[in-house]
């Protein structure tokens, strides 16, 4: 008879860490095992249940570790393979469990197979890659096999002199892509990526760009989007290919022998039933998704950065929450609740406000509003703190990241260095770029946010938001921080699983230009709960929810510092007036 035990993962808060940034514990300005190894009770004492761990594989870092030149190593500025068995080790200890990237839609250009790919066609690895002809004009003129863009603009083809033919990369030319229709090619990614690590203990995976593994046949020009460029966004196009479903298959037949789970990157995937289809308990593929429906709300079209900041409305964020909660309704799928990650600006710059004002509470309502949607919950390292972007001040040689240097190099060789252009690409990455995500983890108030020693060169620009408080030192001693608000927010979520983790998504008052609120209501039995969230610097009015008795109701979380320890009502708690920034949290 199967089992009717909740698996762990569907309960479960994870903890995101980027190597790079989180802790140096050797003071050479670069994040490391050790650090992590050194960090986690303070990363248990939040209340979560799992870490993720970003590549910390050998690679060239020409994507920061996504560009993976050996499976089965460690990139020795983090480590050994020895500290990854600490690691591995001393979060087990602390009944916590571990996941590790999984990045095998591309390896980097150094790994072994490519090097031998790419050494003469007749190599009996040439095929692990896609290797194409070139097209020619009538004149004789060279162009690749097709229009599509890279995920970091120019083509996806690059030339190789020595075998004259294209190579194919969605992403850098340093990561080329794998052949997933050989055969022999999948069962060494199986052995080399994914068993060699279950052997060691790790509990699953979070696959990077998984539905990019099957490309459609003939590999067939984009739409054209955008007429001022030769290569046109793509994603729709190679996204979601013939054989993903009998790969995914693939893949969790492994998963299940080690009991271990997966969450699978998902973008450019608009159909739901192609997501319910991945992610079906029935279906055994993937256990769920990350769906960047909310964190994509304000990119732009063709160019995430050809944008302006806030360039939304409060409605487009509640669809875009609302399609991935729905995503539960009379399926057997399950989802995920996330607004910040590695690849996105921080949640405070973007969706509430950074000025020294209203940055804590707006923080806190934030949490509050992903801490209580359905679904396995992922907290990215400094989002418990509030972390916020970089200031405008900073100069663009501080952007690391080769996503924000390449839009930034080409906007100024499209607008032929116009001052105007130069500055609102500036803007742009001021308010989107990866890099804001990737400044150093903020500890104390000391030089360098206590990252790395005083004496050090730290890796990337420490922001100096944690001179001014933002930082765990300072927090943990602070009743009112956004790092105890996420305590307590996870702890409430423990607490009311059944309806916060489990329950049903309901938006009320959708179309109110300025107030979020929605309904969680438990499958089992008859508690709800009620979210509601001031996205506004101003005063708003608590709606009018027509069915919903608000006199009985129970307010357990609010974020207005004199509610005291948000854990019990206070008279006026049912004020109809919100403050700016205010959410509150009501059991019904």
């Amino acid at each position: 008879m199967a089992s009717t035990q909740t698996p762990w993962w569907k309960d479960a808060t994870v903890y995101q860490i980027y190597p790079a940034s989180f802790k140096d514990s050797n003071n050479d300005g670069i994040g490391d095992l050790g650090g992590i190894i050194q960090s986690l009770d303070y990363i248990q004492s939040l209340g979560v249940d799992a870490i993720w761990v970003c590549p910390m594989y050998a690679s060239p870092q020409i994507d920061m570790g996504y560009d993976i030149s050996d499976y089965e190593a460690v990139y020795p500025p983090y480590g050994t393979m020895e500290d990854m068995d600490t690691l591995i080790s001393e979060v087990h200890r602390r009944d916590m469990r571990i996941i590790l990237d999984l990045v095998i839609n591309h390896t980097s250009d150094q790994h072994e197979w490519f090097k031998q790919s790419r050494s003469s066609k007749d190599n009996p690895k040439r095929d692990w890659y896609m290797w194409r002809p070139a097209k020619y004009d009538a004149d004789g003129t060279r162009h690749p096999p097709n229009n599509w863009r890279s995920n970091f603009g120019d083509s996806t083809w690059q030339w190789d002199e020595l075998t004259q033919e294209y190579y194919l990369h969605l992403f850098c030319p340093e990561q080329p892509d794998l052949n997933w229709e050989n055969v022999k090619t999948r069962q060494a990614i199986y052995q080399s990526a994914m068993i060699s690590w279950l052997e060691r203990g790790v509990d699953g995976f979070r696959v990077d760009t998984v539905n990019m593994y099957s490309k459609p046949p003939g590999l067939p020009d984009a739409p054209i989007k955008d007429p001022g460029s030769p290569w046109q966004d793509a994603g729709l196009v190679y996204c979601n290919g013939p054989h993903m479903n009998m790969y995914l298959e693939e893949m969790n037949a492994i998963l299940a022998k080690y009991d271990a789970m997966s969450v699978g990157e998902c973008p450019f995937t608009p159909d739901r039933q192609r997501v319910v289809d991945y992610v079906s308990t029935e279906k055994r593929r993937l256990n769920m998704v990350f769906q960047f429906d909310a964190v994509n709300v304000g990119i732009g079209n063709t160019i995430k950065f050809l944008t302006k900041p806030f360039n939304y409305t409060l409605v487009d964020l509640k669809t875009a929450i609302a399609g991935t909660q729905n995503l539960l309704d009379g399926t057997d799928a399950w989802t995920t609740s996330f607004i910040e990650n590695h690849d996105q600006a921080r949640s405070v710059s973007r969706f509430g406000d950074d000025s020294p004002q209203w940055r804590t509470r707006s923080a806190k309502m934030l949490a509050m509003l992903f801490g209580c949607l359905s679904g396995t919950l992922y907290l990215y390292q400094g989002q418990e703190l509030g972390m916020v972007n970089l200031p405008l001040s900073v100069s663009i040689e501080e952007y690391k990241d080769v996503d924000s240097s390449n839009y930034y190099r080409e906007m100024v060789e499209r607008s032929h260095n116009d001052p105007t252009a130069v500055q609102k690409a500036k803007a742009a990455l001021q308010h989107l770029a990866r890099d804001h995500a990737r400044t150093p983890m903020q500890w104390t108030s000391a030089k360098h946010a206590g990252f790395t020693g005083p004496e050090a060169q730290p890796w990337m620009f420490v922001n100096s938001s944690a001179a001014e408080g933002i930082n765990v030192a300072h927090e943990a001693g602070d009743e009112f921080s956004v790092l105890a608000f996420w305590r307590q927010t996870l702890k409430l979520r423990r607490q009311h699983r059944d309806v916060l983790v489990h329950g049903q998504f309901d938006l009320v008052d959708a179309e109110n230009p300025r107030v979020f609120s929605f309904v969680k209501s438990a499958i089992h039995g008859s508690v709800r709960t009620l979210v509601v969230c001031n996205f506004s610097g101003s005063d708003s009015e608590l709606p009018n929810y027509d069915g919903l008795d608000l006199s009985a109701a129970k307010a357990l979380l609010g974020n207005v510092e004199e509610d005291g320890r948000y854990d019990s009502p206070r008279e006026g708690q049912r004020d109809s007036r919100l403050q700016p920034w205010e959410s509150r949290l009501y059991i019904l």
